[in-house]
């Protein structure tokens, strides 16, 4: 089973995108996308510095058109890659990345929300001077418990042993002078304190954005970063790409998800690094490959015949329900054969600490249960079909054709 994983804010390096643009059509895209994001992507990418860089509203639409190009390097046909990858994963502004690879949103509709996002975080980040600092090693406790005291936020949890620490300035200083016992502090280039609470004054716009946004249920399972879970409904993960703009990343349980699901290989896209680190010592005995170099193709499409598959690609009349977390399924009253409305719940899953819903993403007919009512799933298991809508007959006799085509139905949180 294949994973894209595709970095955030950080990743970002001067020159990463020179060796990309040696192919004449990854130049043709991105000049595209310097067009739709209003800024000179390929500028940026070539020859800004490292202070440049590190602006948010530069970092970010930057980091999402490189990857969403060297996607299209190696699936030229975007539906080549949806029977390939079975999994998509972003880290923070990644997420959009994978949400725009996943079909869940057109890659303009990324560039464009991406670019808004990057001027509203920095906006907010400009209101007090915050920042990040990653904590490395000590006991994950004692950890949590020293950030606490200094008033800091776990922004993002990226694995045992690394904690980005997230505040004021004044916070992260304390945090320096204190450390908790057996940790390194390390300052990141960031310019705020992204995914807390600094950043609320970036959701509301973010969300009248989104809300005239059209979307389509994803290709490929996604995992969200906000709780590991699988998403496939678009309007849910719309909604998690706005709210996640201040809350923590649970890049660990996104991990832990991969892990439980199989997955065999991860190709991070550039700028990679990062994530494959993660990835190599929470994931062992999976094949990772850091994609940086156009020369590094080939082994991508290696990996592919390797590893690529997606047995959850969009199917000619039924689609796959799947459970977004791990759990126990439970069935709806709903039974194969009953017409159902957009929305409408088909399966609950139960998992340690909540309850989820498996719900019909438009309207359409319940197809053949996978499991068991009471069987334990785990996360993006297949647990039910789920069809197009009956057919209405003509005065005539002959059918009409479904005034909405089939998609996939998505396990979203109640």
């Amino acid at each position: 089973m294949l994973a894209v994983l595709c970095p955030g804010q950080g990743s970002q390096k001067p020159g990463f995108l020179s060796p990309w643009l040696e192919l004449p059509s990854f130049r043709d895209r991105m000049e595209w996308f310097s067009t739709v994001a209003n800024m000179d992507l390929v500028s940026y990418g070539t020859t800004a510095d490292a202070d440049t860089l590190r602006d948010t509203a530069v970092a970010q639409p930057l980091i999402v058109a490189a990857g969403l190009c060297s996607l299209l390097s190696i699936f030229p046909r975007p539906a080549d890659g949806f029977r390939q990858v079975s999994v998509g994963a972003g880290h923070s502004v990644g997420e959009i990345t994978a949400a725009a690879a996943t079909g869940v949103i057109t890659a303009e509709q990324a560039l464009v929300f991406v670019r808004e996002r990057g001027r509203e975080m920095a906006a907010a980040g400009a209101i007090t001077p915050t920042g990040m600092s990653a904590v490395l090693g000590g006991d994950p406790a004692e950890v949590l418990d020293a950030l606490t005291r200094h008033g800091l936020t776990p922004a993002n949890m990226n694995s045992v042993g690394q904690v980005v620490a997230a505040g004021t300035l004044d916070q992260l200083a304390a945090l320096a002078a204190d450390p908790p016992a057996k940790t390194r502090i390390v300052p990141l280039q960031v310019a705020g304190a992204f995914h807390t609470a600094h950043m609320a004054p970036a959701t509301a716009r973010l969300g009248a954005y989104a809300r005239a946004m059209t979307t389509h249920e994803a290709h490929a399972r996604l995992v969200s970063n906000r709780d590991g879970h699988i998403i496939h409904a678009g309007r849910d993960v719309l909604e998690r790409l706005v709210t996640q703009v201040s809350a923590p990343v649970r890049w660990d349980l996104c991990m832990a998800t991969m892990s439980e699901m199989g997955v065999t290989g991860l190709i991070e896209v550039p700028p990679a690094g990062t994530l494959s680190g993660l990835a190599k010592r929470a994931m062992p005995g999976v094949e990772i490959l850091t994609l940086n170099t156009p020369d590094q193709l080939d082994a991508a499409f290696r990996m592919i015949a390797d590893h690529g598959g997606n047995d959850h690609a969009r199917e000619v009349q039924w689609t796959l329900g799947v459970a977004p977390t791990k759990g126990r399924v439970s069935f709806s009253s709903v039974t194969p054969g009953d017409e159902v409305s957009a929305g409408e719940v088909l399966a609950h899953v139960e998992g340690a600490f909540d309850t989820h819903h498996v719900t019909a993403a438009h309207h359409g007919v319940m197809g053949d249960w996978l499991v068991g009512n009471g069987d334990e799933v785990s996360p993006g298991q297949p647990i039910l079909r789920f069809g197009p809508a009956i057919r209405p007959h003509r005065e005539d006799g002959t059918d009409q054709s479904p005034d909405q085509s089939p998609d996939q139905t998505g396990g979203s949180d109640a």
